[in-house]
This record gives C-alpha cells, sequence and structure tokens, in this order.
C-alpha cells in the first residue's frame, strides 16, 4: 500500500510540472518528453525473413486455423481491431490484442508484464489454451514434415530447427518492425514544417492535460506500469463498463503475474504510436473510439474532464505519430 502512495505522489509531482507548456521552439525539442524512433536495427535478414514465415504459420496453432498474425494484422495496424481476439475452435481470448509494432521497444510484454521480452511473448500464445493452445513438441513434430524449412533453419542455426531457435526467429522478425519517419519524428529532429499548427496545438495539449506522465518516450508508452483508476476509483471504472461480472480476472493486471495486493490493476502503458488504428482500446477492449478513450482515462487517470474540441485535437496530434513500415496500410 506504502508503495501504491508513492507512486501516486511521484505521478501528481510529475503532472504538476507540466500543467505550464510554453510555445515550442526547435531550442525546445532537445527536452521534449518523447523521443524519436530509433532507427531499425540492423538484423540478420535472412533470419527475419524466416521469422516472418513463421510469423504467418498456422501450424503454430493446434487446429492449423490461426497464426500469430490472425491477431496481430500488420497491414491493420498489428491488431485485429476486436475487443479480444478469436484463438482456436472459437475461444475467446482475455484481453485485448496490442499492435506487434514497435513491442520491440516496449520494456515488457503483454498488459501485465509477463513476459521480458519478444522471445520470452512467443511463448504466450503457443501454450494458451484460448489462443493457439499447443505446445512446442507438437509444433516442431508438425514443421519437421516441412523439408524447406528444416533447410533455413539448418542454414541459420547450428542446431536447426527448435523452440528456442523458432522463438528467436519470430522475435527478430518483430524487432523489425518499427514505424519510423513519422511527421512527430520529423519535427523532432528540426523539421519545423513537419506538423501542422492544429498538430502542434494538440501535442500541446496533451502536455498540458498530464497525458504525457505515462505517455513519453521513444515508444510514447510501453515503459512503464500505470494504475488503473490512478485518481478516481477504478471500480467505478468497471462499474461503467455494463459487463456482466464487474471486475474479471484479467482486469486485476500486474497481480496475476506477482501476487501482490499493490499490484491490483496496474498494468503496461500502452504505446500510442499508432493509437489512431488500433481501436477499440484499453486492456479490456471496452472502447470502441478515441474521442472516448481520452475522455475516460482523462477522468480517470488525471481527474479531469476534456472539452470535445481538445479531444479532437488531442487526435490531430496522435495522428502525427502514425510512421511507415512496407506492410502498414497507409
Amino acid at each position: 500500500m506504502v508503495n501504491r502512495v508513492v507512486e501516486r505522489l511521484r505521478l501528481y509531482l510529475f503532472v504538476s510540472l507540466l500543467f505550464w507548456v510554453p510555445e515550442l521552439s526547435a531550442f525546445d525539442l532537445r527536452h521534449e518528453p518523447i523521443s524519436p524512433l530509433p532507427a531499425a536495427p540492423t538484423l540478420p535478414s535472412q533470419k527475419a525473413e524466416l521469422g516472418e514465415s513463421l510469423f504467418h504459420d498456422v501450424r503454430l496453432s493446434q487446429d492449423n486455423s490461426i497464426s500469430c498474425a490472425s491477431c496481430h494484422n500488420l497491414a491493420k495496424g498489428g491488431t485485429d481491431n476486436q475487443s479480444v481476439s478469436h484463438g482456436v475452435n472459437g475461444a475467446l481470448g482475455s484481453a485485448n490484442a496490442p499492435t506487434v509494432y514497435n513491442s520491440a521497444l516496449n520494456f515488457m510484454q503483454f498488459w501485465d508484464g509477463r513476459a521480458l521480452n519478444l522471445r520470452e511473448q512467443a511463448n504466450g500464445p503457443v501454450h494458451n489454451p484460448v489462443e493457439m493452445n499447443s505446445n512446442w513438441p507438437e509444433i516442431i513434430q508438425k514443421l519437421s514434415q516441412d523439408r524447406p524449412l528444416i533447410e533455413s533453419f539448418a542454414r541459420l542455426y547450428p542446431d536447426g530447427l527448435t523452440a528456442d531457435n523458432i522463438r528467436d526467429a519470430i522475435a527478430t522478425f518483430e524487432a523489425s518492425l518499427l514505424t519510423g519517419y513519422s511527421p512527430f519524428d520529423r519535427w523532432l529532429k528540426g523539421d519545423a514544417q513537419a506538423l501542422s499548427k492544429q498538430q502542434l496545438q494538440g501535442y500541446r495539449l496533451f502536455k498540458s492535460y498530464g497525458c504525457i506522465s505515462c505517455h513519453q518516450g521513444a515508444n510514447v508508452g510501453g515503459n512503464m506500469f500505470a494504475y488503473l483508476g490512478t485518481v478516481n476509483n477504478v471500480q467505478s471504472y468497471f462499474q461503467q463498463r455494463g459487463t456482466p461480472i464487474n471486475i474479471n480476472t484479467p482486469d486485476y493486471g500486474r497481480y496475476n503475474v506477482t501476487g501482490e495486493l499493490e499490484d491490483k490493476y496496474l498494468f503496461k502503458v500502452p504505446s500510442l504510436r499508432l493509437a489512431v488504428k488500433t481501436a477499440p482500446y484499453f486492456h479490456d477492449g471496452s472502447v470502441s473510439t478515441l474521442q472516448e478513450a481520452i475522455r475516460l482515462m482523462a477522468r480517470y487517470q488525471l481527474g479531469r474532464e476534456i472539452p470535445d474540441n481538445h479531444t479532437e485535437a488531442i487526435i490531430i496530434f496522435l495522428n502525427s505519430l502514425v510512421g511507415e513500415h512496407p506492410r502498414l496500410t497507409p
């Protein structure tokens, strides 16, 4: 409990320091809380190609019906735009699928942070009974019938086809999914014409309301945990959600990993890099529009009500965060 109080005090202090926001100039760019997306890493191209093939391979699921791409559609922002994803045999997942784009920049993976990196993350869907419902021996048995695939693994890995190497190849591909060259990144790097006046106004509002207290860094999120309901009672969020059971097990967030009471309702802050493309929102996928997501976050996280015109301005700014990738539909 003490740790939670301290965390809230830190957040209040940080937010209070953001309420005064001066006009932005080229000099100020060095001190912005959002940093440009890093350049795409130099990755082994053949491993990334192998990983991309596995990312789309339905044989990773028990009944050969879904792949990683089923829930993380690269053309649609790296998600499936569903509240929760559909797994094998029509099973429904327990949490909203976050975008796979820029996920290599997250400090942990999954909403509750139960995986430390992309290699660990690849274990989750494979074993989850409401996702792929499979296991590595079963998968390797199926893939072992594919001679060209076996030869690819033999060329790239000394020990050939193994669970570790499958995870490594997928993670290598996912690490390449950075959406660089967004208008906002270009502005951060000194291109004064990259953003419109409306986008700059939206960015100033984004900071002045305190959204930046959780959504900052290169990924505009993904680098910290935050309590759902930092300011207003989280119970009222679940009540207004309108589900038959106000609180479900996934709603406990980080608590499901640590078992510590102080981690209840603690979630990894999502990246906003592709927020305009990845509705619905929140860990439960219960909010269908970005307007409503901003309104609710302001109420429960910041204790503020944002007028519609300011909400629209912030959305205009969020559009400037959308970068480019060959597999991402503009």
